[in-house]
């Protein structure tokens, strides 16, 4: 052969050749479908299993109909309930009772649909005697919390009948029970979709959002505000309030239902002799089972030592942890 013709293939075959530098031959194995995933990527995702794979082995049949994720009935929660608490009275003076409502995230409506159902039968006789001074057939129409004020709109039933008492304290009902929420400070009131400036014929002035000291009034002087009545109660128990007493002390028990004491502690609140202190304190028991109980709070008078003030909430006790 020509040594010229050898040279000119020599050349022509270095040309066809790839060089080392050129990366894409060595990366790419394949050739890419554009827009898609490399092949490197789908060599990676087919060894990761499927989420299929991690429930069951088995794989379903090839027949059986594949069920879309929109398709399936959400979780229902009309089963599961949760607790709340609406203020009563007994004997003219509030009391937070524990009721359940089934599970919802509307908690404030809830808890004024409760509070306007007033107490049950079993409730309201003896020797319960929890009332309501909100009268019967008192709809609610809106609620709205704004800047941590709650704004409610009832039908104007809801200040007819009774004095001044009945008024401030089913006022106190409303507020008592939507200020138990941490993001409700105080509470504004309408009645039919109007502001209420001045509620009912008492002339009650309610010029600004309604808070919980406006109507001390209507608590003993010993308020246990939790547990709630009829709660169960944690062990150790937590117990907590507001109390008006001579030297801001006083004692809470626990107590089983044949009248054995389970526990005693001797309180001191925040402050007293003329003023409203907080208090709250951890109370462990001992009971081998659930069983009910009391809770009970009283002081001890300065001039001969007697029990007086005295609160018994009915409670369900339970095994400590």
């Amino acid at each position: 052969m020509n040594w010229k013709v050898l040279l000119t293939l020599l050349l022509i075959v270095a040309a066809c050749s790839p060089t080392v530098g050129d990366a894409g031959p060595l990366a790419v194995t394949s050739p890419a479908v554009p827009g898609g995933p490399s092949p490197a990527a789908s060599a990676l995702a087919s060894s990761i299993p499927s989420p299929g794979s991690l429930v069951s082995s088995t794989p379903p049949p090839s027949s059986a109909p594949t069920v879309p994720v929109a398709s399936a009935a959400p979780p229902t929660i009309a089963a599961r309930s949760i607790d709340l608490v609406v203020y009563l009275l007994r004997r003219g003076r509030l009391v937070p009772v524990q009721l359940q409502v089934p599970a919802t995230l509307a908690v404030a409506r809830a808890a004024m649909t409760a509070l306007l159902a007033g107490p049950t039968p079993a409730e309201s006789a003896a020797p319960s005697s929890l009332a309501t001074l909100i009268p019967g057939g008192t709809q609610l129409l809106d609620i709205a919390l704004a800047n941590g004020v709650a704004v409610i709109d009832l039908t104007g039933q809801f200040e007819s009948g009774g004095g001044a008492a009945s008024m401030f304290g089913r006022l106190a009902q409303v507020v008592y029970t939507l200020t138990q929420f941490p993001s409700v400070t105080g509470v504004t009131f309408r009645l039919d979709g109007q502001p209420v400036t001045s509620f009912s014929g008492e002339g009650i002035v309610l010029t600004g959002p309604s808070i919980r000291a406006d109507y001390r009034d209507f608590l003993p002087v010993i308020f246990l505000d939790r547990p709630a009545w009829g709660g169960t109660l944690p062990n150790p128990a937590r117990v907590s309030g507001l109390a008006n007493v001579f030297e801001a002390r006083f004692v809470a028990e626990i107590v089983a239902s044949d009248g054995t004491v389970l526990a005693q502690r001797a309180v001191s609140a925040s402050c007293g002799n003329g003023c409203w202190g907080t208090f709250d304190v951890t109370i462990p028991y001992q009971v081998d089972q659930v069983e009910p109980g009391w809770v009970t709070v009283y002081d001890l008078s300065a001039k001969d030592g007697t029990r007086q003030n005295g609160s018994s909430y009915p409670v369900t006790l339970t095994p400590g942890g």
